[in-house]
């Protein structure tokens, strides 16, 4: 979900040198500043969901109210439903910067409607917008659980919000207690594996490739954090369905990606020697735990499909009566 993507077979982008610098890098601060337009565009998204979780709350259909009955004030609560649209917007800008990801670094479709370059600029742009959405969840999450705490003093309420966000195993509540240390997880790999692209001439672009592939996971743990405490998913409703069928084209794609590789030493062929050369796959476990991550991705593929068919994921059936919640944000679930 963050940046990657070079244009070449070896890792790099294959462009003149220039002000002395490897023709392969790209500075930190020149995404920062073409970052402006998308984050914009993330903001007005942020804000709508905002707006959208704020309606739903006053109509009553807020499956946020129907689990905590308390937080039936969208004018108390406004920094949780914050918290809450800065976790959506970022989810989404994940999802697409994942895709973006997987459409460079696959085989070279043969029309793409703007440049290579283009895309790879989108991809490194959208992967900081979606770091900055991550910390603006925890942040604002943080905030609430300070401006809860009345009774306390100030610097106990800012040590347990800080503590209970952004410290793995600190939150002992509920769901929490497993979904928090997911999304922590998921935003303290996301940040180093983001900015390794930027220092990528230093660690060597094989080293930065290997680590890069990690991504998947954060956006997995992102996803997974999301089904577990996401209060607008808990039950088996269209929020929830929606979030499935988003997962559907990144596992095609990355189902794509594996089998039809851009990198020839990716590729799946078998182990065989060249006339005075070197195996063309190494390795026989390597040519195996290739084919198995294959075989694994199209069976997620399948299963994501069964899921939204079927309908059946694990979701709750809303209550008829709300559930009796303690009057404080960390009960969510």
């Amino acid at each position: 979900m963050l940046p990657q993507t070079p244009s070449g077979d070896d890792g790099t982008t294959t462009l003149p040198a220039r002000d002395g610098r490897p023709a392969d890098r790209v500075l930190l601060r020149t995404d920062l500043r073409a970052t402006l337009p998308d984050a914009t565009a993330a903001f007005v998204v942020t804000a709508a969901v905002f707006a959208l979780l704020w309606a739903r709350m006053g109509s009553g259909d807020s499956a946020t109210v129907a689990i905590m009955p308390f937080m039936d004030d969208p004018g108390t609560y406004w920094m949780y439903l914050l918290s809450q649209a800065f976790g959506w917007s970022g989810l989404l800008w994940a999802w697409g910067t994942v895709m973006l990801g997987l459409l460079l670094s696959g085989p070279r479709p043969g029309r793409l409607p703007v440049s290579r370059q283009v895309l790879e600029r989108w991809h490194r742009t959208t992967s900081l917008t979606t770091m900055a959405l991550m910390l603006a969840h925890a942040l604002m999450f943080a905030a609430e659980l300070v401006r809860y705490e009345t009774e306390l003093p100030w610097v106990k309420r800012l040590w347990t919000g800080f503590a209970d966000s952004f410290v793995p195993g600190w939150y002992d509540s509920g769901t929490g207690q497993i979904a928090i240390p997911i999304g922590q997880g998921a935003l303290y790999l996301a940040v180093p594996l983001g900015l390794l692209f930027y220092v990528r001439h230093r660690i060597g672009a094989r080293t930065w490739r290997r680590l890069h592939r990690f991504v998947v996971v954060v956006y997995v743990l992102s996803v997974w954090h999301t089904l577990l405490y996401g209060t607008n998913v808990w039950y088996g409703e269209w929020p929830r369905t929606a979030l499935w069928l988003l997962q559907l084209p990144v596992a095609a794609m990355l189902l794509v990606r594996l089998l039809r590789p851009a990198r020839r030493a990716e590729r799946l062929g078998m182990p065989v020697r060249r006339p005075g050369g070197a195996p063309r796959d190494r390795t026989l476990p390597g040519w195996t735990l290739r084919a198995a991550g294959r075989v694994a991705v199209a069976a997620v593929v399948v299963g994501i499909i069964a899921v939204v068919v079927s309908g059946h994921d694990g979701g709750r059936e809303r209550p008829a009566e709300a559930p009796v919640s303690s009057p404080h944000p960390k009960e969510t679930g």
